[in-house]
């Protein structure tokens, strides 16, 4: 990839663009990356060229395919905001700034990190949904390049790809990049699905492109009678949505009906209608499996009439039909509508379009709880939709699973609290009725109502729906709220032996809430109360304060003695399995020393590893990749120690390993370790909500890191494992 195919993809959609600023651009992203190299080992110049390209292929403007060179630009290098203004202009430097994350601050927590990045994306894209698709093109080239990264690394990013970025594409209609982004993020996510699905869509590749030649033959002769254009082609179907029916249906190979499709191209909406026509009279529909996408489009803008069919020998298939124009918002979803064509003066045509980003952007200024964040974007704005109509034939999009309740609030806040009934295709229906497809839905209100229910909390299906909830008993009952707050922040910390009255002070309140963003004691309480802020989340805080304080009053009572002192400490208290000379200080030959192995990562034989000198307590032995020492705000603290293991020394070492729910994984599982002669010290699982992946957390007794890395080898090879990876802090 170099700047000329890249000049050269550009002018062929766009013959006038400004290749000077193109290449300006370059120029400068080049002399700011320079010397800085990928994980490939390659220049970092290829990413953002490749970014760019991307973008050209989706048929940006200039501004974006400038933005893509730069992207990374304020991130990883000096290259400052004022500089970028000065030497660009605003309109890239605004969308520069859209894709650029916020430094991590120490005080927060990764998550809480990402959440400020993702709010900071929202505002960004909701100003200028170019930023959003400079960001997809920026995430598409870093999973064609994951390969690259540790497994914990593909498995973070991969995951985070499907369940926040995917659900974007598809919500701007971008095909080409969520199809792709689909199959990356499953090749890394559960890699032996993968090859497998790959395998069987590639065993019968010849026969299904013969059938496919007949299909295409047949239909041509009949449609050139017509005499209207038309464009007839295969379309291969992803190996994701492949996998999707196999594995979260439990359908085999042979039952998915649309591996063979085809796709027919025409001039007007009358002629997509007559090739219908056609496409029924040669072959038999399969009922109940006719979509009319035209008539009804997605919100995504996608429109096309999709039918299946039983072909020549039983075998069936799918046939889309569509316009020129249908195809080219198929393909390239909001990039169509924002083309170097068209700029900012068509906006408003497609503003309608992305109702969902100012209701995003809405929510997100009354949410300040990071996992009520995440579990509302995820579970209401990108979870799979259901549409129905209000009584005035409005089309309504809701998380597939919604109720009448969820459906009144994405009205108005108003009629969701005074909602008393609702009708669906005229008959009454109990307010937990779940709602399907095509339906009409009309609330029964009533201003004398007592308002919402907290029963309702129960049933409805969307995030977004029982925020709104909550906001109501939170203003309506905030004194009452507070109390129960309080309460239960009391009821808590006794619980695990913290008294209140010590953790609860004025100074670790303020300390709290600052960090939470509240402004005052009473606010967080309301919180807890009605239920927007979980009650672990302010108590780990002020358990957290209330250690420190305790080992600040123990270090105090202790004898004074410097840091050096502390390495003077007679032996090492000994772990559970942990032989005595298991650690020494670099250089020095130094052992017999007072360690303790730290939870947070727990090192193992063979782990590259770090000391940390605590005060009075000897060293605490990390792993050198362990955030927590990669943060540490005392730095001189650190010393180099290595493994001094002479006998056959034991470690606890834990590994997180995430599988399909499947009967009898858990027992190969165990019977894998009892195989290996290796002791379980410890075992926990859970099933994620809809069932269809198990979670479990082994901690075992090994002996060094490569008998842990044989294990997860094994552990990947048993069928249903989709991940395996050591747990660390």
């Amino acid at each position: 990839m170099t700047i000329e195919t890249l000049i050269d993809k550009i002018k062929s959609y766009h013959p006038t663009t400004d290749e000077a600023l193109i290449r300006r651009a370059y120029h400068a992203a080049s002399v700011a990356h320079e010397g800085q190299k990928r994980n490939s080992g390659e220049p970092y110049i290829i990413h953002p060229l490749h970014v760019a390209y991307i973008l050209a292929e989706l048929q940006m403007d200039d501004a974006t395919i400038c933005a893509g060179l730069l992207h990374d630009v304020l991130e990883d290098t000096e290259f400052t905001k004022d500089d970028m203004i000065t030497t660009f202009g605003e309109e890239i430097t605004t969308l520069v700034d859209g894709v650029t994350k916020l430094k991590q601050l120490q005080s927060k927590s990764k998550v809480e990190n990402q959440v400020d990045n993702y709010r900071k994306m929202v505002m960004a894209m909701a100003n200028d949904i170019r930023v959003i698709i400079v960001k997809l093109a920026d995430r598409l080239h870093n999973l064609r390049t994951l390969d690259y990264k540790d497994r914990e690394k593909q498995i973070e990013k991969a995951t985070e790809t499907i369940e926040i970025y995917v659900p974007i594409a598809h919500r701007l209609g971008i095909s080409t990049i969520k199809s792709e982004l689909e199959d990356l993020c499953l090749k890394f996510l559960d890699p032996d699905a993968y090859y497998e699905v790959s395998r069987l869509v590639n065993k019968r590749i010849d026969e299904r492109k013969a059938f496919i030649h007949e299909i295409i033959q047949e239909l041509s002769e009949e449609l050139d009678k017509l005499n209207m254009k038309f464009e007839i082609s295969g379309r291969p179907k992803t190996l994701y949505s492949i996998y999707k029916k196999m594995y979260q249906q439990n359908k085999s190979f042979d039952q998915i009906f649309d591996v063979s499709a085809i796709r027919v191209i025409v001039d007007t909406v009358k002629d997509c209608y007559s090739v219908l026509g056609v496409v029924h009279t040669l072959w038999k529909p399969i009922p109940r499996r006719f979509k009319d996408y035209i008539a009804m489009p997605k919100a995504n803008m996608y429109q096309s009439l999709h039918t299946t069919l039983i072909g020549p020998g039983g075998e069936t298939f799918e046939v889309q039909i569509r316009t020129y124009e249908m195809h080219q918002t198929a393909e390239y979803g909001i990039a169509a509508h924002w083309s170097y064509k068209e700029g900012k003066s068509k906006r408003s045509s497609f503003d309608e379009k992305l109702t969902w980003v100012r209701q995003l952007m809405e929510w997100q200024k009354t949410t300040t709880d990071s996992s009520e964040y995440m579990e509302t974007l995820k579970g209401d704005f990108f979870s799979d939709e259901v549409y129905v109509f209000s009584p005035q034939g409005d089309v309504v999009e809701l998380a597939r699973g919604s109720t009448p309740v969820d459906f009144a609030y994405r009205i108005h806040s108003d009629v969701g609290n005074h909602c008393v009934g609702a009708k669906v295709n005229g008959r009454l229906v109990p307010l937990d009725h779940v709602l399907e497809n095509g339906v009409i839905v009309e609330i029964l209100t009533s201003k004398n109502s007592a308002g919402p229910s907290r029963d309702w909390l129960k049933f409805v299906k969307t995030p977004s729906t029982k925020q709104k909830i909550r906001q109501y008993f939170k203003h309506a009952k905030r004194d009452e709220n507070i109390e129960m707050g309080r309460d239960m922040i009391v009821q808590d910390l006794k619980k695990d032996g913290v008294p209140p009255n010590e953790a609860m002070t004025e100074e670790a309140l303020q300390n709290v809430i600052a960090r939470m963003s509240f402004s005052s004691p009473n606010d967080l309480f309301a919180a807890v109360g009605f239920g927007s802020q979980t009650v672990g989340s302010v108590t780990s805080k002020l358990k957290e304060l209330f250690e420190e304080k305790r080992e600040k009053e123990a270090e105090k009572n202790r004898e004074k003695e410097s840091d050096k002192a502390a390495l003077h400490v007679p032996t090492q208290q000994k772990g559970p399995t942990a032989g005595d000379d298991t650690i020494r200080i670099r250089g020095e030959g130094v052992t017999n020393l007072q360690v303790k192995f730290a939870q947070c990562c727990t090192p193992v034989p063979g782990d590259k590893i770090v000391g940390y000198i605590t005060m009075g307590r000897g060293i605490s032995v990390h792993r050198a990749d362990c955030v927590n020492i990669l943060n540490t705000q005392n730095p001189e603290r650190l010393i180099e120690v290595e493994w001094d293991q002479t006998e056959n020394t034991k470690f606890f070492s834990t590994i997180t390993i995430r599988a399909a729910n499947k009967t009898g994984y858990m027992a190969s599982v165990v019977e894998l370790m009892t195989k290996q002669d290796v002791n379980m010290s410890g075992i926990q699982a859970h099933t994620d909500p809809e069932g269809n992946t198990t979670t479990i957390v082994l901690t075992l007794e090994i002996e060094d890191a490569n008998q842990v890395q044989e294990l997860m080898r094994k552990i990947r090879q048993l069928q249903n494992t989709i991940s395996v990876y050591r747990t660390k802090s």
